[in-house]
Order: C-alpha cells, then structure tokens, then sequence
C-alpha cells in the first residue's frame, strides 16, 4: 500500500524527533553579579560587575528552579534546552498534521 504525503510528512516528523539527544526544559541565561562589598569595583562608577556566571532555571509546578552552572555545564544545558525547543516544535507539527488526517479519515469535522 503506497503511503500518502501526510503519512510521509508523519514518518518523517518522527525520525527528527528520533534523532534527537537529550531534551531539557528551560533556560540557561549568563549573569553579570554585585558582591555588595562597598569598596568593590562592582560598585563603582561605572561598575565592572562579576561573572559571568552560568545559570539554568525552569518552572516546576508553577514554581520556578533554577541552579547555577559550570562554563561546561552551561554549554550541555543549552544544548539540550534548544533539543526540548525542537522537541516542542516538532510536536506541535505532528499533533497538527494529526488533527488534520484524522478529521479528513472521520469526514464529519471540518
């Protein structure tokens, strides 16, 4: 049975989503800090601020979480936060192409 353009569009959808390494969620972001230490060049005029320093946060439960990281930690969070943004993409596309085949199989939603 020869497949349809949407059951390739599927398959296709799929193995980039097979292909994928390890997907995490949230965001790593890379801060520039104030000690607070008064005599600090932090607090200077202008100031040369600490860092950068590495960190990653994400929101579990509606709380949100967050962890500081290592130059080389950073670099495999980032890594895997834009995997878990394709990963979101991706499934947005096979859920849509779904709706779409299975309303044209039902025939009765339009």
């Amino acid at each position: 049975m020869k497949k349809t353009q949407a059951e390739k569009k599927y398959e296709a959808l799929k193995q980039e989503i097979l292909a994928l390494g390890w997907a995490r969620p949230g965001s790593v972001i890379r801060r520039y800090m104030r000690c607070g230490n008064p005599s600090c060049r932090c607090m200077a005029k202008p100031p040369e601020l600490h860092g950068p320093y590495y960190q990653w946060s994400h929101k579990i439960r509606g709380r949100s979480v967050s962890a500081r990281l290592s130059v080389d930690q950073a670099r495999l969070a980032l890594g895997w936060a834009g995997n878990h943004k394709k990963l979101k993409k991706l499934l947005r596309q096979v859920e849509a192409l779904a709706l779409q085949e299975t309303d044209r199989i039902l025939g009765t939603i339009s």
